[in-house]
């Protein structure tokens, strides 16, 4: 049976000779604004505060020893009742969400030996007061928003042996740490600090890190600092220093692990000694102006990274690589990169003897020449493979899909051929292909569609030819750049490129690529960049791509566009490149947005353009007609009643006219195809010269159109592409519709309607009767510039207008009624 009394003893909160700690913690949980893991719902009456979540105490005493609310999400401030609890040994809140400042009333705490405050969100400076906690052994203050110099009495703190107060916004010399005696590690990385680094680091002879990277420190580095036997962890990484690295470097820190001192302007060379630092895992020089020769490397055998890029290494002889093949023994390494460096050798053989380990393998920016060598497939591990702007020659591996962990393959700007590996398409997990600037040729392989983690494909200035995939199209995770510009690419742009909803940037310039623009490319409504000039893209820009609102640059250059210039781009409030020139656009150019920037669009060679604005010196456009019919909008309303009885009158009478000609047209059942008079083949090819390209009088969606002489008689002859989809329909549909329209003194066309059979295959053409009187249009709107006998010669009286009214209507009749 339990005793009451004792009970009721054990749960209170608040016992008797340690009030002021219960007092404290119950200030400390009134500044903690938000607890989304209920942490702080312990501390209440119903249990001693020594056992409330996070709290320790002395067995003896009852006096918190250790507070520990780290990583519990909290949000709020510490509070200053903190300095009251004298017996502290341990603070403990690191990754959390506290703010404010620390709280002078922390040099309260004599006993405090252990403070932990990274990860958070405290500002202000750090209090002169800490100085007070003389037992303090370890200091965190990482990853906050801390300002101001440090205070220098920090410097009297004797037993302090870890010092981090990386990743914060504090400035100042770093002098004053040189006086903490028993300091071993020190990490001062990512502030503002600046000056020199002081000669007095090498009293502190504990020390084994020196973490003084990503600051404005500057000058050369103490030579007896280099002299510090126990010294692991070296990084001056990022700051503004000099001078070179001692010849016996790897004497005098035989210890060390890591030494990195990236982006700094160390010159000179790597010394030899390097290799007798047994111990090193990372060795990163990047960015500096070392010279030279990479020295062997054979002993480093823990060796993880070895970073030298972007120095003066190498001097174009043969053996400039052989430093690689001292790193076979090296199991660990799965980072080297050498590139922007002056190396000018062959692709060493033995490169595929490396780690399988390796994961990133950067080469770029040298002068290495020769093949790839097949022994690169033998890097299973590797992920990220650049050996982009080197004098690569012969061609890619066909066997490149075994390096199944690959996400990024650059080869831009060498001199690779043959065709693209259709190996290519098993690197599932490739998100970067960079093949730009190279001599490929054939076609791009539709394998590449499976991989469905790209987000950039380079394939532009080779000599690739054929159609464009769909396949490559349709990678719906294409979301940064496609770019297959400058090839000899033909057939059409792919309707699939309504997959591309995520991209950002496509080029497809500078191609041979025809037809018309597809509509579906207006659900790309991500595209920022859109290239699609020096191609061979007919009719108008389709209306679709106004939804393409995210534009910055469009360019349309050198096509066959004809038609208006789409007023939508007006509204391209992003718009800051447009080039239309070189096309057949005609009418009115726009005043507003991108066009308002005469230096920010290009129109030239686009004759039948008029306004816009005054730098781009186009003529001015004829309002004569619209002003005339603003004077006469009154009567034109007052005769347009009568004339709409008129119209409709007119309209009865020539559906009677359809209806009566089909009827007397209707035959019996035997096929119109049987009813084509047959042409030879060999006949057509002599006609038009073997279908020459001098001959080719006009392209359009399903043939070609030639001139020709048959039996002494000039005739045009349109062959359709019989692989085009509903070309074969057309081709009946086309008969169809000239047997039925009488023939007139004005159309004269000789309907012989032609199916061939040449080599086993469907060939299909039609002749007509070549035409030398133009065309409609100029029937109807004669040109003031023309000849005057010809202008009258091309007269329509009323009879023939009628007659051309009719065909038309029952050509309409025809496609909505029939077809």
């Amino acid at each position: 049976m339990f005793n009451s009394g004792f009970t009721a003893t054990i749960s209170s909160s608040r016992p008797m000779g340690n009030e002021t700690d219960w007092l404290s913690l119950l200030a400390i949980k009134a500044k903690i604004i938000e607890d989304p893991l209920y942490v702080l719902s312990s501390w209440n009456d119903s249990m001693h505060f020594c056992q409330w979540q996070g709290v320790t105490c002395r067995r003896r005493h009852q006096r918190v020893t250790a507070l520990d609310l780290h990583s519990r999400e909290l949000v709020g401030s510490i509070s200053p009742h903190l300095g009251n609890l004298t017996f502290l040994r341990e603070l403990l809140i690191q990754n959390n969400s506290f703010g404010d400042e620390i709280p002078p009333e922390i040099g309260r705490l004599p006993r405090l030996q252990i403070l932990q405050l990274s990860n958070n969100l405290i500002g202000g400076q750090i209090p002169i007061n800490i100085s007070r906690c003389a037992n303090l052994i370890s200091i965190n203050f990482s990853h906050n928003g801390l300002v101001g110099e440090v205070p220098v009495e920090l410097g009297s703190l004797s037993k302090l042996e870890i010092i981090i107060t990386e990743a914060n916004n504090l400035r100042g010399s770093v002098s004053h740490f040189a006086n903490l005696s028993s300091l071993r590690d020190l990490y001062l990385d990512n502030n503002y600090f600046d000056g020199i680094i002081p000669g007095g680091f090498d009293r502190l002879k504990n020390l084994q890190t020196l973490a003084l990277g990503i600051n404005r420190l500057s000058g050369v580095i103490p030579a007896s600092l280099f002299n510090h036997f126990s010294l692991t962890t070296f990084d001056v990484t990022v700051n503004q220093i000099q001078g070179s690295l001692p010849w016996d470097l790897g004497i005098t820190l035989p210890n060390l692990e890591l030494f990195d001192i990236n982006e700094n302007q160390f010159t000179g060379s790597i010394p030899i000694s390097i290799l007798n630092a047994s111990k090193l895992y990372s060795l990163e020089m990047v960015q500096n102006k070392l010279a030279g020769k990479v020295p062997n490397l054979s002993r480093l055998q823990n060796l993880e990274r070895l970073l030298l890029a972007n120095n003066q290494l190498g001097s174009g002889v043969a053996d400039d690589l052989n430093f690689i093949s001292s790193l076979i023994n090296a199991t660990n390494l799965h980072r080297l990169e050498v590139n922007i460096n002056n190396f000018g050798c062959k692709f060493p053989e033995y490169i595929g003897n490396l780690s399988r380990n390796l994961e990133y393998l950067n080469l770029d920016h040298n002068h290495i020449f020769r093949i790839i060598p097949p022994g690169i497939l033998n890097l299973v591990g590797l992920q990220s493979l650049n050996m982009q702007f080197n004098q690569f020659t012969g061609t890619i591996p066909c066997e490149i899909g075994k390096l199944q962990n690959l996400h990024r393959l650059n080869l831009d700007d060498n001199s690779l051929s043959g065709n693209i590996p259709s190996s290519l398409g098993n690197l599932s997990f490739l998100s970067i292909l960079a093949l730009r600037i190279n001599n490929f040729h054939g076609s791009i392989p539709p394998s590449l569609g499976n991989c469905s983690n790209l987000q950039i494909l380079l394939l532009c200035q080779n000599n690739l030819t054929g159609a464009i995939p769909k396949q490559v199209v349709s990678i719906s995770s294409l979301s940064i750049s496609l770019d297959l510009s400058q090839n000899q690419l033909s057939g059409f742009l792919p309707t699939e490129v309504e997959n591309l909803i995520n991209l950002g940037y496509l080029d497809v310039s500078y191609n041979l690529l025809s037809s018309e623009i597809p509509n579906t490319l207006g659900s790309c409504t991500s595209l920022e960049t859109l290239h699609l000039g020096n191609n061979f893209f007919n009719e108008t820009s389709p209306s679709s791509l106004s939804f393409l609102r995210g534009l910055v640059e469009l360019g349309l250059a050198n096509n066959n566009l004809c038609g208006e210039i789409p007023m939508y781009l007006e509204n391209f409030i992003l718009l800051q490149n447009l080039n239309l020139s070189f096309n057949n656009f005609e009418g009115v150019v726009p005043t507003q947005g991108v066009f308002s920037n005469a230096s920010a669009i290009s129109v030239v060679g686009n004759g039948k353009l008029c306004g816009g604005v005054a730098e781009l010196k186009l003529p001015k456009c004829n309002l004569k007609v619209d002003e005339k019919r603003r004077s006469n909008s009154a009567l034109a309303l007052a005769l347009s009643i009568p004339f709409g009885f008129v119209g409709l009158a007119l309209m009865g009478c020539v559906l009677y006219l359809c209806w009566f000609r089909k009827r007397r047209k209707d035959t019996p059942s035997y096929s119109s195809k049987n009813l084509l008079p047959r042409v030879s083949y060999q006949t057509l090819v002599k006609a038009t010269d073997g279908f020459s390209s001098f001959n080719l009088i006009g392209v359009g969606s399903f043939g070609s159109v030639y001139k020709g002489v048959i039996d002494g008689r000039i005739v045009a002859v349109k062959v359709l592409k019989i692989l085009q989809h509903r070309a074969s329909k057309s081709f009946v549909s086309e008969c169809e519709a000239l047997r039925n329209i009488r023939h007139r003194n004005l159309v004269k066309v000789l309907t012989t309607c032609s199916t061939i059979d040449y080599q086993g295959h469907d060939f299909k053409a039609l002749v007509y009767e070549f035409m030398v009187n133009g065309n409609l249009e100029e029937w109807l709107h004669q040109n003031c510039n023309e000849d005057l006998s010809i202008e009258e010669f091309k007269k329509l009286n009323l009879l023939q207008r009628l007659n051309i009214i009719i065909d038309v209507a029952c050509a309409l009749n025809y496609l909505h009624n029939q077809a």
